[in-house]
């Protein structure tokens, strides 16, 4: 069996070189290879995105721009929108808890007075028991004065 292979060379729009070879007796396909024409590697790397869009010619009077156009206007409107609206719902959002916030400290403050009275009344109340018991072994005697 003998091998017999062909090699194509092409340069691309970005100054690379593609080289497809065909192996004509192994039936395998092989992948292209990238080599850079110029030895320093080359120029940077253009995405396919920005690739066309360099040298294109804008016609700005075609039913096609002017539609791309009024799509992108309501898109930028619907966003702007949106984002007016997270920031009313956000606002609306900060003044309710501020709302609760006042709310709780006004509960806090009550509870805190509630307690204090309680506190006061059990202090109160314990002091008046300890003057009314009298201490075991300590009895009181009168004295009778017949006897």
């Amino acid at each position: 069996m003998s091998k017999t292979s062909q090699q194509n060379t092409a340069t691309d729009a970005n100054g690379v070189s593609v080289i497809h070879s065909q192996a004509h007796s192994s039936g395998l396909q092989q992948v292209p290879q990238l080599v850079p024409v110029s030895p320093g590697g080359g120029g940077k790397a253009v995405p396919p995105s920005k690739r066309g869009k360099k040298n294109s010619f804008v016609d700005r009077n075609s039913d096609e721009y002017r539609q791309r156009r009024e799509r992108n206007n309501m898109a930028v409107k619907k966003s702007r929108l949106k984002s007016k609206q997270k920031a009313q719902d956000t606002l609306q959002r900060v003044n309710q808890l501020k709302e609760e916030n006042e709310r709780l400290e006004t509960k806090i403050k009550l509870l805190t007075k509630e307690l204090s009275v309680l506190k006061d009344l059990f202090l109160e109340h314990a002091h008046n028991l300890e003057d009314n018991v009298q201490p075991v072994g300590t009895e009181t005697t009168t004295t009778n004065p017949e006897n």
